[in-house]
């Protein structure tokens, strides 16, 4: 029994070694998502952070202000939603055929 044991406490630290590494690896990786028909574009990395955000000069009106923040809101949302697709996708081929399935919000 403490052969198993011992074998399946090896299995978990791989697993675990694993995916550090594709964490790590999603880091560095980017998805973009615009708004107002490219008007606003989001750059997320793979750790869910906003790493870039372009606005087009011609999208920014004094007198409409918020107009601006809701094609940021927008453009950040959707990057953030492909972000986490992205990981999900990810970590889903590291525990594919081991019986897992981890939700991707543990990532």
């Amino acid at each position: 029994m403490s052969k198993q044991l011992g074998n399946l406490m090896r299995q978990a630290q791989k697993m675990q070694e694993k995916m550090a590494q594709v964490q790590k690896e999603l880091a560095s990786k980017t998805v973009e998502a615009s708004s107002g028909g490219g008007m606003v574009t989001a750059t997320v990395n793979g750790s869910q952070e906003l790493v870039a955000l372009k606005i087009d000069p011609s999208v920014v009106d004094p007198n409409d202000i918020e107009m601006l923040q809701d094609l940021v809101v927008a453009a950040v949302s959707e990057g953030l939603r492909k972000s986490k697709e992205m990981v999900q996708e990810e970590m889903g081929k590291l525990t594919s055929g081991m019986g897992l399935n981890l939700p991707g919000g543990l990532f």
